[in-house]
């Protein structure tokens, strides 16, 4: 087999959210040319990227990680230095309602990866393989739940997963670290905590809330909303992993956070605040009288925090953001992208899809 391995990285999920935030940001800041594998699942969407679309360093490629053949054609015919695999399904109440999916992607998909990978990697000369990279994108919520008192998670932090969603990323992490103590494939992981930002799909908290809030709907909150999460801004995230990509240590684990612990009700009174600054004449003004307390999902993890000092003291990163300047940016993201939006909620963009692609 020809080696010569490109300058390309191969991304997985790019379409997502993080996903397609993390390749705005390396096509504006990197050199090497990105190819982006998705499925285009209910939350990949092409309009994320469409800034780039005709981009000489930015290509698209529809099709699944399962599928063993294509994930192979790709790594043979592309010859990528790396493989950043965001490509999850994310949301744990869709995993409580419906858990297949979450096993299917999230645990055979990046055993699929892994596999061609090793094959890919053991094809690659000596000095190619050295600079190779497989970097695994997961979550804090591996690690269970925290009561008010303890500790942040650290990277030693003993893995216990409560939800379908969580127990396949913690099963995806054991198969990468796996992948590296037996085969010696060159891997990286980070653990992220909660993200929020532009692009990200609207069954999440803070879409949720902000596109609600505007149309004087209810704004729910799951049980007494003292449910605490560490925040970031998905661009902080994007620029983390780069710097894991580039200088983390082969077979480690990189804990990522925003070091921005806030209740959900906290969240949402921030949101609600801005609102009435920004949108004085909504339906529903202040919009903090929309909050509806709902009934708690099951399993809901009370606390999640990060201990960052890893990736502090070895790489030298550390977020920009803070939440106040975070969450005024992404308010003014939706507020300024009701097309996005529309197209979104409309399943506009999942005909588009199906049209194109023939999903």
């Amino acid at each position: 087999m020809h080696t010569n391995m490109q300058n390309l990285i191969l991304v997985t999920g790019g379409a997502g959210f993080i996903g397609s935030n993390f390749i705005l940001q390396w096509i504006k800041r990197e050199s090497s040319p990105v190819l982006n594998l998705d499925k285009l699942t209910y939350a990949g969407n092409p309009r994320n990227l469409e800034s780039i679309a005709a981009h000489p360093a930015y290509r698209f490629q529809q099709g699944d990680i399962v599928d063993r053949d294509l994930v192979q054609t790709l790594l043979q015919r592309e010859r990528p230095r790396a493989i950043v695999h965001f490509a999850a399904e994310s949301h744990v109440d869709r995993s409580i309602h419906g858990p297949d999916d979450f096993v299917r992607t999230n645990i055979n998909g990046t055993f699929s990866l892994l596999e061609e990978a090793r094959a890919y990697c053991s094809s690659l000369s000596e000095a190619e393989r050295k600079t190779f990279r497989f970097l695994h994108v997961s979550t804090d919520e591996v690690y269970g739940s925290l009561g008010p008192d303890d500790p942040a998670f650290s990277e030693a932090t003993p893995y216990a997963p409560n939800s379908p969603y969580s127990a396949s990323k913690a099963a995806s992490d054991h198969l990468v670290r796996a992948y590296h103590h037996t085969y010696g494939l060159p891997t990286l992981t980070t653990n992220c905590s909660n993200n929020y930002g532009p692009y990200q799909f609207p069954e999440k908290l803070i879409p949720l809330i902000i596109l609600n809030a505007c149309n004087g709907k209810p704004l729910p909150v799951y049980g007494d909303g003292q449910n605490v999460r560490d925040w970031m801004y998905v661009e902080d995230h994007c620029s983390a992993i780069r710097t894991v990509l580039s200088e983390g240590r082969l077979g480690d684990t990189y804990n990522i956070g925003g070091c921005n612990q806030k209740t959900n009700l906290e969240i949402v009174d921030t949101v609600c605040a801005l609102l009435d600054e920004l949108r004085p004449s909504d339906p529903v003004v202040p919009h903090r009288d929309l909050i509806t307390f709902v009934k708690d999902r099951p399993g809901h993890d009370r606390r999640y925090a990060m201990d960052t000092r890893k990736i502090e003291r070895e790489l030298h990163w550390r977020p920009k953001e803070t939440f106040e300047t975070g969450i005024r940016r992404t308010v003014n993201w939706y507020l300024q992208h009701e097309d996005w939006v529309q197209d979104v909620n409309s399943g506009g963009y999942r005909q588009w899809i199906a049209k194109q692609y023939s999903v």
